[in-house]
């Protein structure tokens, strides 16, 4: 099937895939470029429907498998992609159901707890040193949608890969206080610089909002609050500068 025009209904429904209630409301969201498409593919996800634009390849097409194929012209693929120049093919695919219950963490586990992060771009910086850095699970509570393309182009595909679940703030307390893990905050008022802790031992990152941190409540849940030093006149790091810096100390100590 073939579609020209950028106002057609089809486009227009692929277009509010954009936003977070469309995604919740059908079930389905964008996964925009060919390597995302292939990681989400190899991950096992649903493929709906394969899109392609006019400078589709046949390696693109073949991504499809048994999908239907929905070929758009160069205008329709800018309405739907969040991108300035879109990638000649997106995939539409079915949102995966995940729950903690599937989780089986090895010894001396390395966990990440994302609560109440706002910026796409932060979450899928983050989502790469996770990756990088060889974290057995990241967890998403409140703020950005996991799934949202921003997130998963920032991400470059590997929140597909990686054991990410998008969960809510009471289970995560519920989860990590089940787990026994050592849990850790970052804030510029810990009473020890970060590479100052032990990690080896199964150990949570916890890390904030952007401009607020970790909540007081979550702060006193903790065992550890360490900080990362600054010389200069900013008073704080990018989230996902921390975040780096905390996985691969990790990493470091565990002889990585």
């Amino acid at each position: 099937m073939r579609i020209q025009s950028p106002a057609n209904p089809k486009v227009k429904a692929l277009a509010a895939l954009k936003e977070r209630r469309e995604r919740e409301k059908t079930g389905l969201f964008l996964v925009e470029g060919r390597r995302e498409v292939e990681r989400a593919l190899r991950a096992g996800l649903h493929l709906e429907t394969l899109l392609l634009g006019p400078k589709a390849t046949l390696e693109d097409q073949a991504l499809a498998g048994q999908a239907p194929i929905l070929e758009l012209s160069q205008e329709a693929m800018e309405r739907v992609s969040v991108r300035e120049n879109p990638p000649p093919v997106i995939g539409v695919f079915h949102l995966p159901h995940k729950t903690l219950k599937e989780v089986q963490l090895p010894r001396n586990p390395l966990v990440l707890v994302l609560l109440g992060l706002e910026k796409p771009g932060n979450l899928g910086a983050i989502l790469r040193s996770a990756d990088g850095a060889g974290a057995d699970l990241v967890l998403v509570a409140e703020g950005v949608d996991l799934y949202s393309p921003q997130v998963i182009r920032n991400s470059t595909g590997v929140v597909f890969s990686l054991p990410v679940f998008p969960v809510a703030e009471a289970e995560v307390a519920l989860f990590l206080e089940a787990q026994g893990l050592f849990l850790v905050a970052a804030t510029p008022k810990g009473e020890r610089i970060y590479w100052e802790e032990d990690y080896r031992r199964g150990a949570a990152f916890l890390l904030g909002a952007e401009d607020e941190g970790l909540p007081p409540a979550w702060l006193r849940r903790t065992h550890a609050r360490v900080r990362i030093p600054m010389r200069g006149v900013a008073d704080s790091l990018n989230v996902s500068v921390s975040a780096a810096l905390l996985l691969y100390e990790a990493l470091r100590q565990r002889g990585g």
